[in-house]
């Protein structure tokens, strides 16, 4: 994970390390989280994450609190 931004696969363009437009929102799923988001030109893109990269991306204020948070 970048300091900088956070970056995805895009499946609808097929490119790697795509940034994200806007801040994503991290979404918990049973013991799984989820980072969403669109890019530049609205594609919606999706990053499986495991818990220590999700810690540095909400304290670096990358990333915002989704569904399934207590």
């Amino acid at each position: 994970m970048s300091k900088q931004s956070l970056t995805a696969y895009c499946l609808s363009t097929k490119t790697k390390n795509v940034p994200f437009k806007g801040i994503p929102v991290i979404n918990k799923t049973g013991n799984r989280y989820l980072l969403q988001g669109e890019d530049a030109d609205g594609n919606k893109m999706a990053k499986i994450m495991g818990l220590e990269g999700v810690n540095e991306a909400l304290k670096a204020g990358l990333a915002k609190k989704g569904k399934g948070w207590k």
